[in-house]
């Protein structure tokens, strides 16, 4: 008796000195396993006499069942123990401010957001969009839009042009989305009433010029059009871009090689802390040039100037965004800068309406 009470003694220090769970089921499978120590002794009861096996085997019994005892305790703590280091190691501060949905962290470019604003005011006025290749040829370009041989825009400093082809022609990458109206008006019979809308391309860079820019374009043909049309179209956009109540605008004669006769667009605005106000003041600013389809052109896609005519206007994507939105060189447009999209950005559901706000 004297052993087992060293043995259950020497167990229970080592269940004490288990460290983890690992360790502890070692203790148990050493003393209750199949071969265990405990286990040996319960297996000698059959060799015991009647009385040897009464006496001692109810004494090895009752040390098998503290040694379970102790194991059980000792596993609780051990289990409480890895469960307080677990959440020690993986606990979450719940003070810390909810990090934003995907759709509230991405954000619109302002690029993006005034196409879609424009898109959203001319579609109101009946406009179809019309889009046209990035890459043209210089007959689309230049030539069926009446710009004469030896005119500036058609030289290299101007222009990007490819290499040329065996038959001497040259591809070029389009300075205007004009050609767009060029390939409207040999595609389909008017009246016709598209905007074009899209990337440009010229030789050009500083803080108000980049070698590639957006542009859109609107063309309306029919045989009753005249400047009047042209005119309430322009002061519509301009108040609902601009989202003013009214504003004054200013039509002065200008020159385009396309339509005849030709003006630039001013509107009104207050220049105050270097920020630009339309619908007040007594400034003014040039935003746009517009004018009469010239009768060449028509001619040239195909339609009867005697019986059909038509105006067309066209105006920088990126310049219209700045003035809105405030933004002070053209370059940050397209800088990729994640700050500044932060900053200048629009959230991706606020979609413009002209119900709910263009810019809410």
């Amino acid at each position: 008796m004297t052993d087992l009470a060293q043995l259950q003694a020497q167990i229970t220090a080592d269940i004490a000195a288990a460290t983890d769970e690992a360790a502890l089921e070692s203790v148990r499978v050493a003393a209750l396993g199949k071969k265990g120590s405990i286990s040996a002794l319960l297996a000698t009861l059959g060799k015991m006499s009647p009385d040897e096996r009464k006496t001692q085997g109810a004494a090895i019994n009752q040390a098998k069942d503290e040694v379970s005892q102790a194991l059980a305790a000792k596993r609780d703590v051990l289990k409480s123990a890895a469960l307080d280091a677990r959440l020690a190691a993986e606990t979450i501060d719940v003070t810390l401010p909810l990090r934003d949905a995907a759709a509230e962290a991405g954000r619109i470019h302002p690029l993006s957001q005034v196409w879609d604003e424009l898109t959203t005011i001319f579609a109101d006025m009946g406009f179809s969009v019309a889009e046209g290749p990035d890459i043209e040829t210089d007959d689309y370009n230049f030539t069926k839009l009446n710009f004469p041989e030896g005119h500036p825009a058609r030289e290299m400093h101007d222009t990007f042009f490819f290499h040329p082809k065996e038959d001497g022609s040259r591809m070029l990458l389009r300075t205007h989305t004009s050609p767009v109206q060029v390939r409207t008006m040999l595609s389909q019979k008017p009246p016709i009433r598209v905007i074009c809308p899209g990337r440009t391309y010229r030789i050009d860079s500083d803080a108000t010029h980049t070698p590639q820019f957006h542009q859109v374009e609107g063309l309306v043909i029919d045989k009753t059009s005249h400047l009047g049309h042209l005119k309430w179209i322009l002061h519509e956009f301009c108040k609902a871009f601009f989202e003013v109540d009214h504003i004054n605008m200013r039509f002065r004669p200008s020159f385009f090689p396309f339509t005849e006769p030709s003006l630039e667009v001013d509107i009104q605005c207050r220049r105050d802390k270097g920020e630009i106000r339309f619908g007040e003041g007594e400034d003014w600013l040039e935003i746009l040039g517009c004018g009469m389809v010239h009768p060449n052109v028509l001619r040239a896609c195909g339609i009867d100037p005697d019986e059909y005519q038509g105006f067309a206007w066209g105006m920088g994507i990126d310049r219209i965004a700045m003035l809105k939105y405030g933004i002070a060189d053209l370059r940050q447009l397209f800088d990729s800068d994640i700050r500044w999209l932060s900053h200048y950005g629009f959230k991706p559901l606020e979609v413009p309406t002209l119900a709910g706000g263009l810019s809410t």
